[in-house]
């Protein structure tokens, strides 16, 4: 695909009416980035009306081995240029999804509360192509409360690992947990068709060794409940334990 063409599908699913100003947000995460080590993690204030990045974290060269500048000067169409041509297609259809979703699904209260990610491959300054996970968080919205200004964390996994390529839109909830309110799984139906949002939390949750009695502290639900969306879990996908899920989403290199 064209890049010409992106810019084009790109603008028309995050066509807005509003300019918001990004003075506030932008000069506290510059703060927040002067103390924050090195990682396999960099950070973006992403701008999708103007197809620019706002700041560009320094982590984003020691990740990559690009320079920020350049990021920073030619924008999304740099970073587009860099995608794996196999992956732009199915990226755009997850963002149209996405936007379809958060404008039709999600009232306009709650959309300030709402937690993207999908992920993709990105050729890195030894031409290799890296797996790339994005969490987007919105900052700031145009005059229909869409979501423009977003600040995304980059989490850059090795090259070897084959990743199926999902997108999934989580809501905060009154105990700042986030709970799942979509998912896609582009690459194939393992836990799509038969997993239920609900479900996908307490797999998240379990992942994150929480018991029974936390994961419904969280999720406000009974522990009684939780158990039942356990063994619900493990009888879909043909599996005893905890373990063998573990084991399952490793296997398949599948992020929930």
């Amino acid at each position: 695909m064209k890049y010409s063409a992106i810019k084009e599908l790109y603008h028309s699913i995050f066509n807005s009416y509003s300019k918001p100003s990004l003075e506030t947000h932008i000069k506290k995460i510059i703060e927040l980035d002067t103390f924050l080590p090195y990682s396999s993690t960099f950070f973006c204030v992403t701008n999708t009306q103007d197809l620019t990045f706002e700041y560009v974290s320094k982590n984003f060269k020691s990740c990559l081995g690009l320079d920020a500048k350049d990021l920073s000067a030619k924008g999304m169409r740099y970073f587009w240029s860099r995608m794996h041509p196999e992956d732009i297609e199915v990226w755009l259809t997850a963002m149209t999804n996405l936007m379809e979703f958060t404008m039709n699904e999600i009232p306009e209260d709650d959309r300030p509360k709402a937690n993207y990610t999908w992920n993709y491959r990105i050729k890195n300054a030894k031409d290799n192509y890296v797996n790339i996970i994005q969490n987007t968080t919105p900052l700031a919205f145009d005059s229909d409360m869409k979501p423009i200004i977003g600040l995304a964390h980059y989490t850059v996994l090795d090259p070897k690992i084959k990743m199926q390529i999902t997108a999934t839109a989580k809501l905060l909830n009154k105990n700042n947990e986030y709970e799942t309110i979509y998912y896609n799984n582009f690459s194939t139906k393992l836990l799509k068709d038969g997993i239920s949002n609900r479900e996908r939390d307490v797999i998240r949750l379990l992942l994150l060794d929480h018991s029974s009695k936390e994961i419904s502290e969280k999720l406000n639900i009974s522990s009684h409940t939780v158990d039942t969306h356990r063994r619900n879990i493990l009888k879909k996908l043909k599996i005893t334990s905890t373990g063998e899920l573990k084991g399952l989403l490793k296997a398949n290199n599948l992020f929930i």
